[in-house]
């Protein structure tokens, strides 16, 4: 009777001590949840001490640029019998870039912070396809930037130009030429896609640290000075939305876009959540520009204020090209995404060898949601120029319609290395997860031990209550 008595009495005990540790381990889920919301918050604030400064102020992962140009194959042909330009991708040649720290770092006292993006490139001749030497038959940059900037009154001096210096639509050049510039004959000045990138900053940026309101952290109070841009003509397209993308609020929530903005492309756009994916070790969220960025205002109508050359953009029905003609001193500049990914048909009709993919051309960012920092990023977009008809300019004579003509696309990466994927699991994700773990241990054991005495006291009780009719 009495061992009986003592077996029902420890089985009650250890009920209510699993009881107790289910209960301990349902409390801490809330607390802990609690504690590692705080200690995100924290770490997540742009000041000197915490680790989103750290990785902010100095990216500790390399950053490449790397282009592949668009070599016409049949330029004689385009020129004299008006043929569609056949094109052949060359590339890639990659650059380092962003290996240098920002620059005029000024924390303010309304809990903003103030850089410039130093803008220098490297190049990595062990990461591309052959040297900054190689010839490459593209489009002549100074002809097709005349053909818009020059008034069509002064369209005969252009033509005695660009038959004095025995130019053409097409030229040959060096892929250093091309990016960086060289000395162009007609004009007698410098003339590149990119001649003022090299020893220049992109910037004055001023952001929000996030000290006095976290889901602010990243975003871009002002740029250049202004909060808002001058390039469109409206307020809208004006906006300065969102973050520079390298980072954004803690725990992301996947069913709102994310926005950031590109001085590249003289805009803000958002993004979309795609899919979840697994990188070293830690789960990421894959954001990415959805095609109704780039559709024409006929069908996305909040694209409307960046159409603004009718004749070219046929009536704003174009989609998948930006005229950046407003940001570039009127010279006659167009974003897409590379191969005219989401573009109108008639971008691809109008040459040969675009072979669009989403796979291979679209932009993402992998974003851990817990931090919001950006881990992985491509950012892809193609550099284009415009030229058209001309009754005037020999060189010009053959073409049908006006033609935006793709010269070069970038992918500008970077991704996280191994070392600082071992440091944020280890620091961050691996006190989460053992928290979560102890969390998950003691409800689970609590609740087992529970049910577990609290059947073997039924089944005692009822073996006693047996004995005693016996």
């Amino acid at each position: 009777m009495e061992s009986c008595c003592n077996a029902r009495c420890g089985l009650i005990a250890g009920a209510v001590i699993g009881a107790a540790v289910a209960l301990l381990g349902g409390i801490l889920i809330p607390v802990g949840n609690n504690i590692i919301e705080k200690t995100v918050k924290k770490e997540a604030v742009i000041e000197p001490g915490t680790p989103a400064y750290e990785n902010w102020a100095s990216s500790p992962a390399p950053l490449y640029r790397q282009f592949w140009f668009f070599e016409v194959q049949n330029p004689q042909e385009v020129v004299e019998q008006g043929a569609r330009p056949a094109l052949v991708e060359k590339g890639p040649y990659t650059y380092m870039v962003g290996y240098l720290p920002k620059a005029n770092i000024t924390l303010n006292p309304n809990h903003t912070v103030s850089y410039k993006l130093p803008q220098e490139a490297m190049f990595a001749p062990a990461l591309s396809v052959g040297s900054e030497e190689d010839n490459i038959t593209s489009l002549n940059l100074a002809v097709a930037g005349a053909y818009k900037l020059v008034p069509k009154l002064l369209h005969p001096i252009l033509e005695t130009l660009i038959k004095s210096t025995k130019s053409s639509l097409f030229q040959r050049r060096t892929v250093k030429e091309l990016l960086w510039g060289y000395r162009d004959p007609i004009f007698k000045g410098v003339v590149g896609l990119f001649t003022t990138y090299n020893g220049t900053y992109d910037g004055d940026y001023n952001i929000f640290s996030g000290k006095d309101d976290i889901t602010k952290v990243g975003m871009i109070d002002n740029w250049r000075g202004n909060n808002s841009l001058s390039f469109w003509d409206d307020k809208y397209c004006n906006m300065i939305n969102g973050t520079a993308a390298s980072s954004f609020s803690p725990f992301v929530d996947d069913s709102k876009p994310l926005y950031f903005f590109s001085a590249d492309i003289c805009r803000s756009v958002s993004a979309i959540y795609e899919q979840t994916m697994d990188l070293k070790g830690i789960p990421v969220y894959r954001f990415g520009l959805p095609d109704s960025v780039f559709a024409s205002p006929t069908v996305n109508p909040e694209n409307h204020c960046y159409c603004k050359d009718l004749t070219t953009t046929k009536n704003c029905t174009m989609a998948g090209v930006l005229d950046l003609s407003a940001c570039q001193n009127g010279k006659p500049v167009y974003m897409s995404l590379p191969h005219f990914l989401y573009g109108s048909p008639f971008l691809h009709e109008a040459m040969q060898g675009l072979q669009p993919s989403k796979e291979h051309h679209s932009t993402f960012l992998d974003v851990e949601p817990m931090t919001g920092f950006t881990l992985r990023f491509a950012k892809k977009i193609q550099v284009n120029m415009m030229y058209g008809p001309s009754k005037v300019i020999t060189v010009l004579k053959k073409v049908k319609d006006y033609t935006i003509f793709p010269v070069v696309w970038m992918n500008e990466s970077a991704a996280l290395d191994e070392e600082t994927a071992d440091l944020l699991k280890d620091k961050l994700m691996g006190s989460i997860k053992l928290l979560d773990i102890i969390q998950k241990t003691m409800l689970g054991c609590g609740v087992a031990v529970f049910v577990l005495c609290l059947i073997s006291y039924c089944v005692v009780r009822r073996n006693h209550n047996k004995t005693r009719i016996v």
